[in-house]
């Protein structure tokens, strides 16, 4: 049966692929393509648009419905900066936890579905097993929608999807959905003692900014005090902003990223009406004053929530599986969840390590964590023999 040091000895393998987002994922596929091939586990590639990254989809036993999804994605967040203590693309074992970029988030939990593998395959199952494994999941979920269309129109349906996001092995049922913008605001440069000549972009981009600082604000006050998420209500954050060239020069160029983050039943264009409308009439007003200046919003994302289902399979199935008898829970952070579950599936995260250590210089998995992956993986491989 599979065990932690099988899984490990993938994970090995797959933290040595630097998956930042930025690059590519396809060395890592090709790889997860030869180890499957060499188990005559069949599969197909879903790729971008321009070939240089690619989702894998794979089935594990009969082409018959019912089965299960193991879904995780391939990238992970870059370590510029960061003050790491070993190498962060090569696996580092101290004491009882395994450092490396994408140990917890989430090459953790695709290690475990691919170690399993053999044992599935061996198993004679008489349900499926099919894996999902994504691209830019760290950028805006883009990638999964293409993937998800794949298993929608071209396997049998399954029964559920489990998404391997950290949550200590615990059964999560809810995310929040995300939406990300960018925001350029154009200006006309001049002495910044001669303000009637020109257009700071960057006193045109403070009045979008503050507006949104109003709007964070608001839905603190308004966030709903039954919400099952840390932070309750819906959360705006200003991530990144540039602009100016010197302090006395008009600001031509600024820039701004924004993310907003949504629990199940608040739709994120509803709430940024109002930031809509001051974006078109601040562009109005800075073309009056110069024609090739402006204002423009452009969305970079928009993942949906993920809500709670009523008697859900998968949570049922991976409470099982885990060994899991707690509360309900839901997690702040945005995933793939939402997409599975708004394609028609029943979905549920469950996976290896903790969402604290994700994203952080030497990041880590613990051990234990690992080991009731493994105790996961072995119950599914009873489940897939058996057929129920």
């Amino acid at each position: 049966m599979p065990d932690f040091a099988a899984a490990a000895d993938v994970l090995k393998t797959l933290i040595g692929f630097d998956t930042t987002s930025r690059g590519s994922n396809l060395a890592l596929i090709e790889w997860v393509e030869g180890y499957l091939d060499g188990l005559s586990i069949p599969h197909r590639r879903v790729p971008n648009a321009e070939g240089t990254k690619a989702n894998l989809v794979a089935t594990i036993g009969p082409a018959e419905p019912g089965g299960v999804v193991l879904s995780g994605h391939t990238d992970v967040v870059p370590v510029d900066g960061q003050p790491w203590s070993s190498e962060p693309f090569t696996l580092v074992r101290r004491d009882q936890r395994l450092y490396g970029r994408g140990t917890c988030d989430m090459k953790g939990f695709i290690a475990l579905a691919l170690a399993t593998a053999p044992e599935i395959k061996a198993a004679n199952p008489k349900k499926p097993v099919h894996l999902a494994f994504s691209y830019d999941e760290e950028i805006g979920c883009l990638g999964a929608p293409a993937m998800i269309e794949t298993i929608r129109r071209e396997l049998p349906t399954p029964a559920l999807v489990v998404v391997g996001e950290p949550t200590d092995m615990e059964a999560v049922s809810g995310h929040k959905g995300i939406s990300t913008f960018h925001v350029t605001v154009v200006g006309r440069e001049a002495h910044s003692s001669q303000t009637q000549q020109g257009v700071s972009a960057n006193m045109v981009a403070i009045k979008l900014m503050a507006t949104l600082v109003e709007l964070s604000e608001r839905l603190e006050r308004e966030a709903d005090p039954a919400s099952p998420f840390i932070p309750k209500g819906a959360t705006l954050t200003i991530g990144v902003v540039h602009g100016g060239t010197a302090h006395n020069i008009l600001a031509r160029e600024c820039s701004f990223h924004f993310d907003l983050r949504c629990p199940p039943g608040l739709d994120p264009e509803s709430l940024l009406g109002g930031v809509f409308d001051l974006a078109a009439a601040l562009d109005r007003e800075v073309k009056a004053r110069a024609p090739e200046a402006g204002v423009r919003i452009a969305r970079q994302a928009k993942v949906p929530a993920f809500a709670p289902e009523k008697d859900g399979a998968a949570e049922a199935f991976a409470r099982r599986l885990a060994g899991d008898n707690g509360p309900a829970r839901a997690v702040s952070y945005a995933a793939e969840a939402g997409q599975f579950q708004q394609a028609g599936f029943s979905t549920v995260l469950c996976g290896p390590g903790s969402i604290a250590q994700a994203h952080q210089p030497d990041e880590y998995v613990e051990v234990s964590q690992m080991e009731r992956g493994a105790a996961f993986m072995n119950r599914l491989v009873d489940w897939a023999r058996a057929g129920e």
